[in-house]
């Protein structure tokens, strides 16, 4: 697996967007973009890069949404539509034509912006553990979260400037955590999210970028009127054990895909929020299968 670099696109007054490539590019494969869920980075997709057979199925390219991982911009504002242009001009940068895009949590929702922006792109999309709404009273009565109260208290706490010493405090790492995998986090890898937290999200520039992410989630718009103009197929995966989303909503909103070639939703017992990292195995196979079958 190679390093996380940064390439540099024109949109947001001039960005440079965190990527990573599981082996180098091979144009006789198909590609596979994979962004990553809330406060993350392409470190979430480890047990992806580690699969030999998605490896070999496809080149894995991790792109990191605006306020994520290495990605930066000259502008401070910013949206899920942003990092969804800019996942665009990151391929385009790279001379990659066309690609299927997996997204988990807030990823699945910026694939399905690029399948809208880019229809000649975008080859498929596969959402994990995620929802095409806003944080809205129906889907509340779904079953899904209240996002406004999980993000509203850290927006408010990060509204403050902060000196260069502040770091993401681990609370906020470990409610993410618990949201995305569940109470049994082992060790290691809880430390490892938070040594990756504290280097992402470091000084004021760190606070401020977190704070916009929480914002962005918090106050996103939703897609449910756009949501046929994904032409290519969707295989949206979803895990019974997701805290932040309910396969109801996923049931409702798989329906939304009217002018998708194929919309299926796949449900994954036991499968938590962040699926693609608590059950990799079924993702993996799953994506391996739906690569092959509309590359």
């Amino acid at each position: 697996m190679s390093a996380t670099e940064a390439i540099q696109i024109p949109h947001l007054g001039g960005s440079n967007i965190g990527y990573r490539f599981g082996r180098p590019y091979d144009p006789s494969l198909p590609t596979l973009v994979m962004v990553n869920s809330f406060t993350t980075s392409v470190e979430l997709y480890r047990p992806q890069f580690a699969d030999e057979q998605l490896s070999t199925t496809a080149n894995l390219l991790a792109i990191e949404p605006y306020g994520h991982g290495q990605t930066r911009a000259a502008y401070a504002q910013f949206t899920y539509w942003d990092t969804a242009v800019a996942a665009l001009q990151v391929l385009d940068a790279l001379g990659i034509p066309d690609a299927f895009v997996l997204g988990t949590s807030q990823g699945g929702w910026i694939a399905a912006r690029m399948a809208m922006l880019a229809p000649g792109t975008v080859k498929g999309i596969i959402p994990l553990g995620t929802s095409m709404d806003f944080e809205s009273q129906r889907s509340r009565e779904l079953g899904c979260w209240n996002g406004v109260e999980f993000c509203t208290p850290a927006i408010d706490a990060l509204a403050q400037p902060v000196g260069d010493d502040w770091v993401i405090p681990t609370e906020l790492v470990d409610a993410t955590l618990a949201e995305g995998m569940g109470d049994d986090v082992p060790d290691d890898e809880r430390a490892f999210w938070h040594r990756t937290h504290q280097q992402n999200y470091a000084g004021d520039a760190g606070r401020e970028r977190l704070r916009i992410s929480s914002i962005n989630l918090r106050d996103r718009d939703g897609l449910h009127g756009r949501l046929d103009a994904v032409r290519c197929p969707v295989l949206w995966m979803h895990g019974t054990a997701d805290r932040v989303y309910s396969v109801a909503n996923a049931e409702e909103e798989i329906g939304l895909f009217t002018g998708s070639a194929k919309a299926e939703l796949r449900v994954v017992e036991g499968g938590q929020h962040f699926l693609s990292a608590t059950h990799p195995e079924v993702v993996n196979a799953a994506t391996v299968e739906f690569i092959d079958r509309w590359k």
